[in-house]
């Protein structure tokens, strides 16, 4: 199923609030788009007074997907993608990397913020040959996901699970645990993670996102590095293993980590 709406959705316009900020909206913001509002301006501007890595951590972020999609799609053969808290489309979205390489690949996206429905459903489209879908829902309920998810991703067979900057969203790191423990569990052996999130030992950024999380947005929540790596227990680490996301399978030329490690991340293989 491919999403080919031509205008956004009017009762999903309705439901955004655009007197507080929003992560998806400010993220947008620090990428340089323009799907945002004030709010999120002042928002986004306050956390990089404080933090002036974090745009740098954006884009990082975005690069991270790209590589670790085009292995998945490539050299790993996958050709079912779950990105799950996908944020507003941007450029080079999932769908637009897996198909580069592979037309056929059907890829799910999944976020439940009103702005990010109604720009899926004009913004995501396929190729010929592959599907797009949009589902939403809320990570914390991971059976909707994967229930609305199987109406164009076959389940038997291997999917890679993407989860890009949201865990954090999820306040107890073991809920956390749960509800990405839950996901892979529904995936064939041979299906795949990919995740990135930021740590805790970055002092500015740690600084930033406590007073971000006063300003009225939903609250996000870092976590030191070993928090981080366990979301990969049970699971077949791919080389190099969970590292600062510019050190992951960089291409040449890609700027490389310097100083504080911000953000940690990896792509593993369910046995």
């Amino acid at each position: 199923m491919t999403q080919d709406s031509s205008a956004p959705d009017k009762a999903a316009l309705a439901k955004i609030d655009s007197t507080v900020p929003h992560s998806a909206r400010i993220w947008n913001y620090w990428l340089g788009g323009k799907d945002n509002y004030p709010v999120d301006h002042v928002a986004g501007d306050a956390f990089r007074e404080v933090f002036a890595g974090i745009t740098d951590l954006a884009r990082g972020s975005r690069a991270f997907l790209g590589r670790a999609v085009r292995h998945l799609a490539g050299e790993a053969g996958i050709r079912q993608f779950l990105d799950v808290g996908t944020g507003l489309p941007t450029v080079d979205n999932t769908h637009e990397i897996a198909q580069r390489v592979a037309p056929e690949a059907r890829i799910v996206y999944v976020d439940n913020d009103p702005l990010v429905l109604t720009h899926a459903r004009v913004l995501l489209t396929s190729s010929p040959e592959g599907a797009t879908d949009y589902v939403d829902a809320d990570l914390h309920d991971p059976a909707t996901v994967l229930r609305e998810a199987s109406r164009t991703l076959d389940l038997t067979r291997p999917v890679a699970l993407t989860l890009m900057q949201v865990s954090g969203h999820i306040a107890d790191y073991d809920e956390a645990r749960r509800i990405v423990g839950t996901l892979m569990a529904a995936l064939p052996s041979g299906s795949w993670f990919a995740f990135n999130d930021s740590v805790d030992t970055n002092k500015a950024n740690a600084e930033a996102t406590r007073l971000y999380n006063q300003s009225g947005a939903a609250p996000y929540h870092l976590r030191s590095p070993r928090q981080l790596a366990g979301f990969f227990d049970g699971l077949e680490l791919l080389a190099p293993g969970v590292v600062p996301i510019d050190d992951w399978r960089p291409d040449l030329g890609e700027a490389r980590s310097v100083g504080d490690v911000i953000a940690l991340g990896g792509v593993a293989r369910k046995p």
